[in-house]
């Protein structure tokens, strides 16, 4: 009977200890997530404007969008970076 008694007290105690800390985070539950996302989003409304993004052609971007994929079939050999006494990409003659 001791235990028992003792143990409720103690998870008592706990969860009362720990209820005040609660309303405080859900409070702010999220605003992280949000701001994040606000941060992240340079142009909300630029679904809506018709006027094409300066930077890349069509074509230039089609290009290099397939190059980046290529890269993951292929991916270009490795280099030595660290060269402690020896060539750069080749043998010694």
């Amino acid at each position: 009977m001791f235990i028992k008694s003792t143990t409720l007290a103690l998870a008592l105690l706990l969860g009362t200890g720990c209820s005040h800390v609660t309303p405080n985070y859900d409070a702010r539950f999220g605003d992280a997530v949000r701001d994040a996302r606000k941060k992240m989003t340079l142009n909300p409304d630029a679904g809506k404007d018709g006027n094409p993004i300066a930077g890349m052609d069509g074509r230039s971007a089609s290009e290099s969008m397939k190059q980046y994929h290529e890269s993951y079939k292929a991916p270009p050999p490795a280099l030595n970076v660290i060269n402690i006494g020896g060539q750069i990409g080749g043998t010694a003659k």
